[in-house]
């Protein structure tokens, strides 16, 4: 866990109210874009991601401080997302429309991608939600992978953590749903 990680955990643990607003501000569109993706149901996503910080700020005790913050955060997320998927499979799907384009696109301006040309901001929602049906044909398990792997950007040590899983099995998941997507 690095220095601005121990300070945060350590306001966190003493309840100060400060520490969890900047950890909500530090994490919250990451974790509701993993939501989005897992879910494909925006306010699915959005009650969840409230959840999952309900749970962290519940559990920051039990955190071990083994692994680095965003490590922890995103494995709540991800358990969180599996569990509720299997919620929504036996109750039926989701309350919202199909995860769109037009949420595809608020993601990306917030993650600092700005206006573009109206061609190249065509072709580019045509590929996102080209990319984003390909995901969602992945089951839970491989999804999760290649989300945390090729859209969050984390290491191979770090979904290791998260989910628990040996390299092997973490690497041949991501492989395969990987070819799955190319397929698609």
């Amino acid at each position: 866990v690095d220095v601005s990680d121990r300070v945060l955990l350590s306001k966190l643990r003493r309840n100060d109210p400060a520490a969890f607003e900047l950890l909500v501000k530090l994490h919250q569109d990451r974790v509701y874009d993993f939501c989005v993706r897992m879910l494909n149901d925006r306010e699915e996503a959005f009650d969840l991601t409230q959840e999952i910080f309900l749970s962290i700020h519940q559990n920051v005790d039990k955190f071990r401080a083994d692994a680095k913050l965003t490590t922890w955060i995103f494995r709540i997320s991800r358990n969180h997302c599996l569990n509720r998927l299997k919620y929504l499979k036996r109750r039926g799907r989701g309350r919202s429309d199909e995860y769109g384009e037009s949420n595809e696109l608020s993601i990306t301006e917030s993650q600092g991608g700005g206006p573009q040309q109206p061609d190249d901001a065509v072709q580019g929602k045509n590929d996102r939600a080209l990319v984003h049906r390909a995901i969602q044909e992945l089951d839970e398990d491989q999804r999760s992978l290649v989300v945390l792997r090729d859209v969050e950007g984390l290491s191979y040590e770090e979904i290791m953590d998260i989910t628990e899983l040996p390299e092997g099995t973490v690497k041949s998941r991501i492989r395969s749903g990987l070819k799955r997507l190319r397929t698609e």
